[in-house]
């Protein structure tokens, strides 16, 4: 048990001094290691992942509100879609999605996506969207938070590239979506740990676990802001890129089969 604890910390680590830098959550790219690498079980595997979370935000978060930067009426309106998002995927994912067969599906397409997003955006400049309207970003942080909710990502990764394809500024979105992240994580752990007195399997986080990758995600995230000025971003997005579409083809190859 001590080793897992040590792996889920070393990969925590490693994975949010990576992603920190390129602005994407490592908590897309830590829940693959607890699926395959530390056994962590189905479906309680995406309630983990969103401790590790609630856990590896905080630091961030607490930069951003002595700047001044967190109550903004972005931050209320993406959190009005992402709560309850978050609850209806917990619902999605516990009695509807609870095979590992039909979750490596859905996490093939998540990271794919994702991939594509990355490699895409390094190659080639972003296209600027219409701005969206609030009614419209609501919307967006609801199907943002019903995806973290069965995969068990806050979001931030996913809202962030719409919202300043938009034609919001990064200082306005980073902080927000922050802040969703961290609450649509803490809210969905919350909604895992109360589904687990009543579903059937494992539901509820695998504590020790999320605490370790959690801690590693708090250290490592630190260190990616840091190193930031000096790493290669670009190759770090194509290398990250080339990452998920591997694991996530990986995954859907599994999930079918």
């Amino acid at each position: 048990m001590l080793a897992d604890l040590l792996v889920g910390f070393a990969a925590g680590l490693l994975i949010a001094t990576l992603t920190a830098p390129v602005g994407v959550s490592g908590a897309v790219f830590v829940l693959p290691v607890q699926l395959s690498v530390l056994g962590v079980p189905n479906p309680a595997v995406t309630s983990t992942n969103l401790l590790y979370n609630v856990i590896a935000t905080p630091g961030a978060l607490l930069r951003y509100r002595r700047d001044g930067l967190l109550l903004t009426p972005l931050t209320r309106l993406l959190v009005a879609g992402t709560l309850p998002g978050v609850v209806l995927g917990a619902l999605v994912r516990v009695y509807l999605l609870p095979g590992p067969d039909t979750f490596r599906v859905v996490a093939g397409l998540v990271l794919l996506a994702l991939g594509g997003w990355l490699v895409g955006r390094t190659m080639r400049p972003p296209r600027a969207l219409r701005p969206l309207g609030p009614r419209a970003i609501v919307v967006l942080a609801l199907g943002v938070g019903l995806v973290g909710g069965v995969y068990g990502i806050g979001g931030g990764s996913l809202l962030s590239p719409v919202l300043v394809g938009s034609g919001m500024t990064l200082a306005a979105v980073a902080p927000a979506a922050l802040a969703s992240t961290f609450l649509t994580s803490l809210v969905g752990a919350a909604s895992f740990t109360v589904l687990a007195t009543v579903a059937p399997g494992p539901v509820a986080p695998d504590w020790p676990v999320g605490i370790a990758c959690g801690l590693g995600g708090l250290v490592g995230g630190y260190l990616g802001a840091r190193l930031q000025p000096h790493l290669p971003e670009r190759g770090l997005r194509v290398l990250l890129g080339v990452l998920a579409a591997v694991v996530g083809a990986l995954y859907l190859a599994q999930g079918v089969s």
